[in-house]
């Protein structure tokens, strides 16, 4: 597919351009809580989209990210048996995803990517956590967009048609870039191109399956590697 119109570049963010399994899970040890590091990162990250659902049904109203990560913490906590916590190290551990390491290639691959592109976020989280995960990790944005900018999370058409719309142009001026496959398929039923990342270690050494998404428009190994597909 013809990529010449395409204009602005937006990208999930959790796991496709940060690697937050690593990330929470050294937090997590720092701390010293009596539970294993990468469990109970994979744990909190498990109940991300059962929540993200209760929004969106109506069962929990709006918050912003943090709030329903805190929500996701407590959860957690109760099924790891962890009781000793007090409210300062509970605020410190969620704002984990504040400090969340890039992938060895992304800062590169943006910085390049952003001389010839628009580059933005389109991450569910909230503005306040990705602008201070952007400060933290040297991101380049151009512009951060955020489910709070719609008062909707991914999936819904609202955020990736919204995209277009704060930047004037039509979606298919738009890529969408996420490692994965749910999110492209959101982006492109609503007339993003799409773009897939490898991120075979988001979910730790374990690995994760990193099949080519047939529908895709590019499929890419990291950032560099879109970085070069696209001539920059």
């Amino acid at each position: 597919m013809d990529l010449a119109g395409v204009d602005v570049l937006a990208f999930d963010v959790f796991g496709t351009v940060v690697d937050w399994h690593s990330s929470v899970a050294a937090e997590v040890t720092e701390l010293g809580l009596p539970v294993d590091g990468s469990r109970f990162a994979l744990a909190w990250r498990a109940r991300y989209a059962p929540t993200l659902r209760r929004v969106a049904a109506g069962e929990l109203g709006w918050a912003p990210l943090d709030e329903l990560h805190r929500i996701m913490l407590e959860e957690c906590l109760d099924e790891f048996g962890v009781h000793e916590l007090d409210e300062e190290q509970k605020r410190h551990l969620t704002g984990a995803w504040h400090r969340l390491r890039p992938w060895p290639d992304s800062v590169e691959g943006l910085t390049r990517l952003k001389r010839r592109y628009v580059i933005s976020t389109l991450s569910n989280g909230n503005i306040g956590l990705l602008t201070r995960m952007a400060k933290h990790a040297g991101l380049p944005w151009d512009c951060i967009l955020s489910a709070e900018n719609f008062q909707r999370y991914k999936p819904d058409p609202a955020t990736y048609l919204g995209v277009g719309r704060v930047f004037g142009v039509e979606p298919s001026r738009v890529l969408m870039v996420a490692a994965h496959h749910d999110d492209l398929e959101g982006a492109r039923s609503h007339g993003l191109l799409t773009a897939y990342v490898e991120r075979p270690l988001e979910f730790g050494p374990d690995g994760k399956d990193v099949s080519p998404e047939p529908a895709t428009t590019l499929h890419v190994r990291d950032l560099r590697d879109l970085a070069d597909r696209l001539g920059c």
